[in-house]
C-alpha cells in the first residue's frame, strides 16, 4: 500500500510503500485493549502504604484495667479498632505489572498502526527538522498540515531534531516521541499519527524482525 509523503511546510514529497503486514494487518481491538492495561498497570508506582498496629507509635500501657469499669476490656490502644490505631489489611508497596507475551505486544502495537492507516489517520512526512526552536512558526506549519485542528502524536526517527522538540513542546494535545518510544497507548489516545519516513524504516523493521 502506497501513501504520499509530506514535507514539514505541506509539500509534495513523492511516495512511500507501507508494508502490509506492519500497516495493513487486521485489527485486533481486544489485544489493544490489553497492551493499554499492560502499558498503564506498569506505571503505577504502588508505593501506597499505611501503618499496621505494629507500626504505630504509640504507649504499650494498658488503657484500663481489665474490670470494673463497664467498658470493652482493652489491652493497646493501637489495634484497628480504635481511632489512631493500626489500620488492618490496608495497601502495602507493591508492583501493579501485569504479564504479556512479546510476541502480543507487538501485534498489538500492528494493530494501533493499521487502525491508524486504515481511518485515514496517518500522515507520513518526509523528515521533522525545524531551522528554529520558536513555537509560533511551528505551530503554524503543522496548521497547514491540519495536525494542530484535533490531538496528535509525532514519531520521530532514533534520535530528534533539538530544535523540533523544543518548538513543539508548548504545543496542546501534541506529543513527540522517537521511533523507539512509539508505542499502543501513546498511539490511541491521540486522533492523528504522524510517522517520519525513518519512523516506518525502524517500526517496520521492529515489528517483522
Amino acid at each position: 500500500m502506497k501513501v504520499k509523503v509530506k514535507t514539514l511546510e505541506n509539500k509534495e514529497a513523492g511516495e512511500l510503500a507501507l508494508d502490509k503486514v506492519v500497516f495493513g494487518a487486521e485489527i485486533n481491538q481486544g489485544l489493544i485493549y490489553d497492551m493499554i492495561k499492560y502499558q498503564l498497570a506498569a506505571r503505577r508506582a504502588g508505593t501506597h502504604k499505611v501503618k499496621t498496629r505494629s507500626e504505630v507509635k504509640a504507649t504499650g500501657k494498658k488503657p484500663f484495667r481489665q474490670k470494673g469499669t463497664g467498658n470493652a476490656r482493652r489491652g493497646t490502644m493501637v489495634a484497628p479498632i480504635h481511632v489512631g490505631g493500626g489500620v488492618a489489611h490496608g495497601p502495602t508497596p507493591r508492583s501493579h505489572a501485569i504479564a504479556m507475551p512479546k510476541k502480543k505486544r507487538a501485534l498489538a502495537l500492528v494493530s494501533a498502526l493499521s487502525s491508524k492507516a486504515k481511518d485515514g489517520k496517518l500522515i507520513i512526512l518526509d523528515d521533522v527538522k525545524s531551522k528554529t526552536h520558536k513555537t509560533k512558526p511551528m505551530a503554524e506549519a503543522l496548521g497547514k498540515l491540519g495536525v494542530t485542528e484535533s490531538s496528535a502524536l509525532i514519531v520521530g526517527g532514533k534520535e530528534l531534531d533539538a530544535n523540533f522538540s523544543r518548538a513543539t513542546a508548548n504545543l496542546p494535545r501534541l506529543d513527540v516521541l522517537p521511533s523507539q518510544g512509539a508505542n499502543v497507548y501513546d498511539i490511541m489516545r491521540r486522533d492523528v499519527l504522524v510517522l517520519t519516513k525513518d519512523a516506518v524504516s525502524d517500526l517496520t523493521e521492529r515489528l517483522k524482525g
